[in-house]
């Protein structure tokens, strides 16, 4: 039996007189890969901040690892990458190592200094996506789509059970965008991590998850791919809010 490691229990969450989420439930187990859809200003952002611990509920109730949230303590089990064009200067002047190194501070301690340990695991997560070699690059010099392979090796450093992703693929070129969903089909299916992404490409990660959450502001549906599938396009354009048409994909091989 799979363990659980996220449970939401009929959660709303409100901004002053707005709405933003209304009775969420949702149960994620270990080794699920899901994507969380939905339109822009569906409340996914709000969503991942109250798993992160960021927002607290309005109503409601959040379970990591079946510990309720307000003693759960081991946030090293959950790896977080947000939007690199918002979260990151590309011309901070570290090489890639370092970047992903700096993932392990919480381990570490804030002014304590790295060991030949941290550093091998922190070059174990980038050969895991692939990125070993550019280790010693300053990390400006990569393209957008590397970039963000790294930030997901900072986030893996640590060994993270969950990874949580919020719209990974901005600042990335559209050619590239496959195989970088590829990486993280072989990171949940290779590697066992279980994936949490937020995005709006619907076609191509609906076919690389395990499970689908359409969301806005409540939850429309959730449940296995192929049941997702199943459901006809115009059920989806009624909660979407505009018409959606899936065009369904193969993955393609990993690369740079």
């Amino acid at each position: 039996m799979k363990n659980t490691i996220i449970q939401l229990d009929d959660v709303s969450f409100s901004y002053e007189q707005s709405i933003a989420l209304e009775h969420i439930s949702l149960q994620v187990e270990e080794g699920e890969f899901w994507a969380l859809i939905g339109p822009n200003g569906s409340g996914k952002s709000t969503l991942i901040n109250i798993i992160l611990g960021l927002l607290k509920p309005t109503s409601g109730s959040v379970k990591l690892f079946g510990e309720d949230m307000e003693s759960f303590n081991h946030r090293e089990r959950i790896g977080y990458v947000s939007q690199k064009s918002n979260s990151f200067n590309s011309g901070f002047p570290a090489t890639v190592l370092e970047v992903v190194r700096s993932g392990l501070t919480r381990k570490v301690g804030l002014f304590k200094s790295f060991s030949k340990k941290n550093e091998q695991q922190a070059l174990e997560a980038l050969r895991i996506v692939g990125m070993e070699e550019f280790a010693r690059q300053n990390i400006g010099q990569l393209s957008g789509g590397q970039q963000q392979r790294v930030f997901i090796a900072r986030a893996l450093a640590g060994k993270p059970d969950l990874l949580i992703m919020d719209e990974p693929t901005v600042g990335i070129d559209q050619q590239n965008v496959a195989s970088f969903y590829s990486m993280l089909n072989n990171l949940n299916r290779e590697h066992g991590i279980a994936i949490v992404l937020v995005t709006h490409e619907i076609d191509l990660v609906t076919d690389l998850a395990t499970h689908v959450a359409c969301l806005n502001r409540t939850i429309h549906f959730h449940g296995v791919q192929s049941a997702y599938k199943n459901m006809e396009d115009q059920d989806i354009s009624r909660w979407y809010g505009h018409p959606v048409r899936r065009v369904h994909q193969q993955p393609t091989e990993v690369g740079r």
